[in-house]
């Protein structure tokens, strides 16, 4: 098939879904256009892999003028912000020139961010017939109705507040606009599924599909190396704001509980772009805390780690950070939401509890039992195996494109 997938981001090793979609889908053969915008030069290096994978790439950059400038723009159209933080018109221009040679059979557009591509494609001629599929990725309101909770960032609580009401009324015109809608989880599909209802949408002939997140099996694997001692570690991009929390939760209210039986026990928050609030931990609790950063390379640390942990208070959608340590064979303690989209085996696969006392407890366990660690790991590993491998994943996306394309 020829397809036009349109992400509003550069896919990276962190933005894992459409990172590891558009390869499989090429790698099976199909013609895949990959249609995306990149803030730094880092970001525009990145995308010279995928054409050397024999994907074309359309690609705009996006600055921070271009982004201040469509904020405005959003608000007085009274649509979420996000709705149009990626908007770039000389992205949306290309893809309209190219559409008469290119041939598309089928439109495939990720993320709130993303959508309004699709919608700016309808309005030519020659994209009414373009069947488009939009993979949502997460229910956003869903996200931001716990983030305005549970969240402990005072500016992120009052940002989603706001923000709730038209992502809700936005994402609620989003499921009719589209051939097929898709969700990384039964929650984030049940959370959709609350809006059509609460926005008494008409009945729609197909129904919102589950296409899970995965993991690279090949990238992430076991590591034969030593794990260092008393070493938990947590991963994911630390400016995200429900991983924040995660992170303030494990330090100041799991590890005091694991430090009274584990004095040695350490802890290595690894992700990009760590908050004010996350450097301070380390600060705070010197050696025991180490805020790493940014990597090149998240697998040796997920290796050497005695376990992971996902302290994850609200979220929406899979949970990679999960899966990246299954693959890796390391086990994983997490709470009931970290896991909710996931059909794990508790206390096999990975441990799970929800207060303090319960996860700290965990830890202490796993760090004092090898054998259990050991075990552990393994049934991760063959349960992301069995679960979320892209290859397998990128099978069911093609079925999803022959279903409203008619092509097989």
């Amino acid at each position: 098939m020829n397809i036009l997938f349109i992400v509003p981001y550069t896919p990276t090793l962190v933005r894992t879904r459409p990172y590891n979609l558009t390869r499989a889908l090429a790698q099976r053969g199909n013609t895949v256009t990959l249609a995306t915008l990149w803030e730094n030069e880092t970001e525009r290096a990145a995308l010279r892999g995928f054409s050397a994978e024999g994907i074309r790439v359309i690609a705009e950059p996006l600055t921070r003028l271009q982004t201040a400038l469509n904020l405005p723009g959003a608000w007085l159209r009274g649509q979420p912000l996000q709705s149009l933080y990626c908007w770039q018109p000389a992205l949306a221009q290309r893809l309209v020139a190219e559409m008469p040679q290119a041939r598309w059979d089928v439109a495939h557009i990720e993320h709130l961010r993303g959508a309004e591509y699709g919608i700016y494609l309808r309005r030519f001629a020659r994209a009414t017939e373009l069947p488009m599929v939009w993979d949502s990725v997460d229910c956003i309101s869903f996200l931001f109705e716990q983030a305005q909770r549970v969240s402990r960032n005072p500016f992120g609580r009052l940002v989603t507040r706001l923000e709730l009401p038209r992502t809700r009324q936005h994402e609620a015109r989003l499921l009719r606009q589209f051939e097929r809608v898709l969700v990384t989880s039964p929650l984030d599909r049940a959370a959709f599924q609350d809006l059509e209802r609460r926005f008494a949408l008409p009945p729609s002939a197909h129904p919102i599909h589950v296409l899970p997140n995965g993991v690279d099996l090949d990238y992430f694997q076991p590591i034969d190396m030593a794990r260092d001692p008393y070493t938990i570690i947590l991963t994911g991009k630390m400016s995200y704001h429900a991983n924040v929390t995660a992170a303030l939760h494990l330090v100041n209210e799991v590890m005091p509980r694991v430090w009274q039986t584990l004095p040695d026990a350490r802890v290595e928050i690894v992700g990009q772009n760590p908050t004010a609030q996350v450097l301070a931990l380390a600060r705070a609790h010197p050696p025991r805390v180490q805020v790493i950063g940014t990597v090149a390379d998240l697998r040796p640390h997920l290796a050497r780690a005695t376990l992971a942990v996902a302290p994850i208070l609200y979220g929406a959608g899979i949970q990679n950070k999960v899966l990246e340590a299954m693959a890796m064979a390391t086990p994983v303690v997490a709470t009931s939401k970290a896991v909710a989209a996931l059909s794990i085996q508790r206390d096999t696969d990975a441990l799970v509890g929800d207060d303090p006392a319960t996860l700290a407890q965990h830890i202490v366990d796993l760090c004092n039992d090898a054998p259990r660690r050991r075990r552990i790991g393994a049934q991760g590993r063959a349960y992301v195996e069995t679960h979320h491998d892209w290859k397998r994943i990128s099978e069911t996306l093609e079925c999803v494109y022959h279903q409203i394309t008619g092509i097989h």
